[in-house]
């Protein structure tokens, strides 16, 4: 399909070469149409950075209403625009955000068999119509930040591997663990699924980790502030469990460049202004994303129904 699609590229280019020996002005790419440019377009919709953009139109990738794209071209939202023959999603990312301060006690999900309340009972509907879907997900015994937004594609990029978008977590963990328990951590330890590590690692002092968490600290255990970069099933609690350590509390307090706001009270939410949205949008849609743009971009516009529901749960 790459082949083919060069090929028809290099095609165009001899053809416009050709117009122009024969005293015709080749036409300019950026006057066709109206729109957006289209490298602005499609990172606008989160699917990968400009430059990456820019690469994929120079490896004749990209096509528009079945035109091979070339540098300067425009298109608007409605347009058919396909990379490797596989239609994307123009609709711009972002939609409503909200993020909620979540109690231990309530479950991640839409409803629960056994009664239980579950982190969506407090929210607001959305503004502008939809459905909430939550970014990740926090186990019963988790407390603090999670994100919930209308758009299903920022849930499911800020959720991918490959955006490599940051977690930070406020830890206790019963006793005292040593220096070289703490490198084990750092420099990575084997789980049932796979080798994993924190990116971060800092122990918290007993005035500092009282001011995070609202409690005292004392020699039975210790507080430390971790951050990962990545969200399997209960990951924070299981890498402290490999080097011999229990978690007794777990607070998340930051996904990627969005805080837990510090007078926002246990069960509250808070809709994030614009300029925050735009800064979770570019977060997801870092240099990794381009590797995932020609997956999941075609079809329900909300993404992936799962989001709210899948394994993605780093506590």
């Amino acid at each position: 399909m790459r082949k083919q699609a060069a090929s028809q590229h290099r095609a165009q280019a001899r053809s416009a070469g050709g117009n122009a020996s024969r005293g015709v002005p080749p036409r300019r790419d950026g006057e066709r149409g109206g729109g957006e440019r289209l490298q602005k377009l499609l990172a606008a919709a989160g699917l990968g950075s400009r430059r990456g953009i820019e690469q994929w139109i120079r490896e004749g990738r990209l096509q528009v209403d079945g035109q091979v794209a070339t540098l300067g071209m425009r298109a608007a939202p409605g347009a058919d625009v396909r990379l490797d023959g596989r239609r994307l999603r123009l609709a711009a990312m972002g939609g409503e955000v909200l993020v909620y301060h979540k109690p231990t006690g309530e479950v991640t999900t839409r409803s629960d068999p056994q009664g239980r309340r579950t982190v969506f009972e407090r929210l607001p509907s959305p503004r502008h119509g939809g459905r909430w879907v939550v970014v990740g997900r926090l186990d019963l015994n988790t407390s603090g930040l999670l994100l919930f937004t209308t758009d299903g594609a920022l849930a499911h990029r800020l959720m991918h591997p490959s955006s490599q978008v940051e977690r930070e977590y406020l830890v206790r963990v019963r006793g005292q663990p040593r220096p070289q328990d703490l490198e084990r951590l750092r420099s990575g330890v084997l789980l049932a699924d796979g080798r994993a590590s924190f990116e971060r690692l800092e122990p918290l002092g007993s005035g500092a980790a009282g001011a995070a968490s609202g409690e005292r600290s004392d020699r039975s255990h210790g507080w430390y502030r971790v951050t990962l970069r990545e969200g399997r099933n209960r990951e924070v609690r299981r890498l402290w469990e490999a080097v011999g350590f229990e978690v007794s509390r777990l607070s998340r307090v930051r996904h990627g460049p969005i805080g837990l706001p510090r007078q926002l009270p246990a069960g509250h939410y808070r809709w994030l202004e614009a300029a925050e949205v735009a800064r979770l949008v570019a977060a997801a849609c870092g240099a990794s994303a381009v590797s995932v743009a020609s997956r999941g971009s075609e079809g329900d516009s909300r993404g992936p129904e799962g989001a709210s529901q899948g394994p993605e749960g780093d506590s």
